[in-house]
């Protein structure tokens, strides 16, 4: 047995009074400060079973002689994922609190020890999984463990030493140890039932099946929430961004922590729970489901699926509670999705709050931002294109359209302090705002979000002095406009073409003798075979400004019209060379016609009825003409007589 002091391996010039404050063991008394300093070189320490001096307080001595497999001043784990990522890395343990960093390099995620508040150990996708509940950073989850027997790593020390441990073993005694915190072992409902109970914890939403965990969902992965019927409330979860795209997650990144590292191309987005009946809302049961208890007189009954929905608003931080409101429109008229919306803005966020949904949308889910003026002089229009897209129900809106009046003036006062304008907003928001509501709105959104606004293109004027092309893709009537790199139809389906894909535009006349000569089509055809947008009924008039635009942009354009024009005149002169050097033809289309007006006038005629029957057998037999023609006007004279007895009358 070996006291404080003794080391393997060291000469006895580095005999020191250790006080190995890492791991945990007691300190000795008087040792010097820089004596302590130097165990930060070590990274592990010896083998030995340590026992505190003599006459020195037992209860300081925080490891016995029985703790014989922890002696390290830090326990490592290889292969574990965080928080679902798709890179593995390692997992080291220490009195200080835990680390993870990718194996492929990256940012290192640190908790510190005073921020963990619970851990559960349970069976996972890689294997066994240690999930951290911690007090201010959410769930973190830690996947790939081995509840086998696995090696350890030596320690530097000595090579003489090797151990075995199970994983949970040492990590149950390092968070015992360390941070006083007891591993719960849990067990997953297996039955496969779509019923139980749900149960909201700090930080995360359980379904719990006869008491046991069938699956939980963190808050932070969740993005919104609506009442999809009466008992039925949908849970929208939250979409990674583009792997190329502004705020993307890289695999491995630990970027923004409680997100998904990084997302497979398949995986779930909506959920949707079924709760009938009617629930107790009181402070002694936050959140509770198809309970009905009336311990309180203050309690309130309601829907239980309303109290679940707003409970949930609640614990996701999706509602009023997400953060201080920087500014508040009220009633906003939305072209895409269809109604009315208040809208709150928010440090990193924007809420929509209408009568039926709620949507919670990031800054950084808005890639484009457009500002264009309608043909109306009234009113103005503002776009924002969305990634990921807006979802309700089965329907995407990747595109956000907003329409104001341009008359409408407001007065604005922004609800955040001078420290915070004057450290984060300088140059970006105004503390108060007296313009017209497109502009206010405008400025706001830039502000909060950074994004450019972009307005349509100088080089287009359509021929009424407006900016916007009326058309239609299909029944659905709206506008185009020439932006300086893109096309943008809106409002429904708003569609964006960017200029560098459009491989030809070709001009168009679709439909019937008059419509067509009134208006025109135009189909742009994208590269790489992405396929083509047709953009119909549009005003003959705004051609030429098409063409114009087209061409200051080196885009292909083919003019099927002019090649039909063309191809009418060709047809038409053929038709009247024909006509005059085949003298049989054109007699025979109009005796056709004239040989039925005139039975039917002889046919009223009764006395005549039996010449004209005889002269139309001639006729057919002969084949002249002049003599029909001569017939008919003789059958107009026989009626004038009638018509003048008429007027005399």
């Amino acid at each position: 047995m070996y006291q404080l002091g003794d080391i393997i391996g060291i000469s006895q010039c580095h005999r020191l009074w250790y006080g190995i404050l890492h791991n945990g063991f007691w300190p000795p008394y008087g040792a010097p400060q820089r004596e302590l300093q130097k165990l930060s070189s070590f990274q592990s320490s010896s083998s030995l079973i340590l026992h505190p001096p003599p006459n020195s307080p037992q209860d300081s001595f925080l490891i016995a002689s029985s703790t014989r497999h922890f002696h390290s001043l830090y326990h490592s784990f290889d292969n574990i994922y965080l928080d679902l990522s798709k890179q593995p890395g390692k997992c080291k343990l220490a009195d200080s609190g835990l680390g993870w960093r990718p194996s492929g390099g990256g940012d290192t995620f640190t908790l510190d020890s005073s921020n963990i508040g619970a851990a559960h150990w349970s069976r996972a996708a890689k294997g066994f999984e240690l999930k951290i509940l911690s007090r201010n950073s959410g769930v973190i989850q830690l996947d790939g463990f081995d509840q086998e027997v696995c090696p350890i790593e030596r320690p530097a020390i000595t090579d003489s030493f090797t151990d075995r441990s199970k994983d949970f073993e040492r990590m149950s005694k390092a968070f015992k140890i360390w941070y006083g915190i007891n591993v719960e072992t849990r067990e997953h409902a297996l039955r496969g039932w779509n019923w139980g109970k749900t149960e909201f914890t700090k930080a995360e939403l359980a379904f719990n099946v006869q008491n046991r965990p069938a699956f939980e969902v963190p808050y932070s992965e969740i993005a919104n929430t609506n009442l999809a019927g009466r008992n039925e409330v949908a849970v929208e979860f939250a979409l990674p961004t583009g792997d190329a795209g502004e705020g993307a997650v890289k695999p491995g990144s630990t970027k923004n922590r409680g997100r998904k590292a990084a997302a497979g191309p398949d995986e779930l987005v909506e959920m949707r729970f079924y709760i009938p009946g009617t629930a107790v809302k009181n402070e002694k049961a936050e959140g509770a489901e198809g309970e009905e208890e009336e311990n309180d007189d203050d309690a309130e009954e309601q829907n239980a699926a309303n109290l679940f929905y707003e409970t949930l608003m609640d614990k996701a931080e999706i509602g009023d509670v997400a953060g201080d409101t920087f500014a508040t429109f009220l009633d906003v008229l939305h072209l895409t999705p269809r109604g009315r919306f208040d809208i709150d803005m928010y440090e990193s966020s924007f809420r929509l709050r209408g009568k039926t949904y709620d949507y919670k949308i990031q800054y950084s889910a808005i890639k484009k931002f457009f500002l264009l003026p309608k043909n109306d002089d009234t009113h103005t229009l503002i776009v924002l294109g969305l990634d990921p897209p807006l979802r309700q129900g089965q329907t995407r809106y990747p595109f956000l359209v907003m329409q104001l009046k341009l008359d409408e003036e407001i007065s604005l006062e922004m609800n955040m302090t001078e420290d915070i304008m004057q450290s984060q907003y300088k140059d970006k928001l105004q503390p108060h705002y007296e313009e017209p509501i497109h502009q206010v709105v405008t400025k706001v959104f830039r502000g909060l979000s950074g994004k450019k606004v972009i307005m349509p293109s100088k080089d287009f004027v359509s021929h009424h002095g407006h900016h916007g092309v009326k058309c239609s893709i299909k029944a659905n009537e709206g506008l185009l406009y020439f932006l300086d790199k893109s096309l943008m139809f809106v409002p429904k389906p708003a569609t964006y073409i960017q200029m560098d894909n459009i491989a030809m535009v070709t001009m168009s006349r679709v439909g019937g003798a008059v419509s067509a000569s009134r208006t025109f089509d135009i189909t742009v055809g994208l590269k790489n075979g992405l396929g083509e947008h047709q953009f119909s009924n549009i005003n003959r008039e705004e051609q030429k400004s098409l063409e114009d635009f087209f061409k200051a942009k080196s885009i292909r354009i083919k003019n099927e019209m002019a090649e039909e024009a063309s191809g009418l005149i060709a047809a038409a002169l053929d038709n009247d060379a024909m006509g005059s050097s085949d003298e049989e033809v054109r007699p025979d289309r109009g005796s056709a016609d004239e040989d039925e007006s005139s039975v039917d006038e002889d046919f009223d005629a009764s006395s005549e009825s039996d010449v004209a029957e005889e002269f139309d057998s001639d006729h057919e037999s002969s084949g002249g003409s002049d003599e029909e023609m001569q017939d008919a006007p003789a059958g107009d004279d026989d009626e004038r007589p009638k018509k003048k007895t008429k007027t005399s009358q």
